[in-house]
């Protein structure tokens, strides 16, 4: 215990700009004192924060981080924006188990902008809550080197993530059990084992070119003529080129449990076309 209290944890905080930010600032008109340890960054609107913030927040070496929204059924925007940082928070502290990491790390709450004392008083509970866990990774007793390899992995796969569960992360429900219940560890274990990879069956390609263009990573190889590849490497699993591939040809291959093909040799993948 007396060395969590020597322990000062670094903290992010996504605020939201209309609502949440007000009541930052409004503690600190008022004077209400929250931990210096905590860095706020304003946002737009609470679903503007992508999972991709939180992880690498926590790989950058943050020991918590936190989502202030405005109050569910406020949002100034027609999207409503903070019911999708919620469904995405707990999907996201479902990932952090995944990956041995305390859920606790990640918190989302709501409030007004004149909720000055509310937001001091949740900044000082978090920042208390993280302090009592202990410094990432180690009070997990995951190593550092091992615990930055398994984040950046699992940021690599953020875009794979959205598309397997994109009928999931657009569900909104009034009752905040629901969202307790709606992903499962062993559906998130599932997911991040078994991951999805595309292939391009060389017998198939016929070198068009259109999921090379529209590859967001530039993952595919090839040219005019040449049987375009996947860098497995590079690839981020997102179903682009899947999707892409003219029907005629139906040339991408989406595998899952299997290891994928190595692929042909470049002298191998030229097609010579019949003039």
């Amino acid at each position: 215990m007396a060395e969590n209290r020597r322990f000062r944890p670094k903290i992010i905080g996504f605020v939201c700009y209309w609502w949440g930010y007000g009541a930052a600032d409004l503690s600190g008109v008022s004077r209400l004192q929250y931990s210096p340890e905590i860095r706020l960054i304003r946002v737009m609107c609470s679903g503007r924060v992508d999972m991709e913030f939180i992880l690498k927040s926590l790989l950058n070496g943050s020991d918590g981080v936190f989502i202030v929204g405005c109050k569910l059924g406020e949002c100034n925007y027609t999207t409503h924006g903070n019911y999708h940082a919620l469904n995405m928070v707990y999907l996201c502290k479902k990932i952090l188990k995944y990956l041995g990491l305390n859920e606790d790390r990640l918190k989302i709450e709501f409030m007004s902008s004149a909720d000055g004392i509310k937001f001091a008083e949740f900044a000082n509970e978090f920042t208390n809550k993280i302090k009592e866990i202990g410094p990432i990774g180690e009070a997990e007793n995951i190593d550092k080197s091992e615990l930055e390899g398994k984040l950046q992995e699992i940021i690599k796969l953020i875009p794979y993530i959205k598309v397997e569960k994109r009928e999931k992360l657009l569900q909104t429900f009034d009752n905040l059990e629901e969202y307790e219940k709606l992903y499962k560890d062993e559906e998130i274990e599932e997911l991040l084992t078994d991951v999805v990879s595309y292939y391009i069956d060389p017998e198939k390609c016929q070198a068009c070119g259109t999921c090379r263009r529209r590859c967001p990573v530039d993952a595919i190889e090839g040219e005019k003529n040449v049987i375009h590849v996947i860098n497995q490497d590079v690839c981020i699993k997102c179903g682009t080129c899947y999707e892409a591939c003219p029907p005629k040809f139906k040339a991408v291959m989406k595998i899952k449990g299997e290891q994928v093909p190595e692929p042909l040799p470049y002298e191998k993948r030229i097609i010579n076309r019949k003039r």
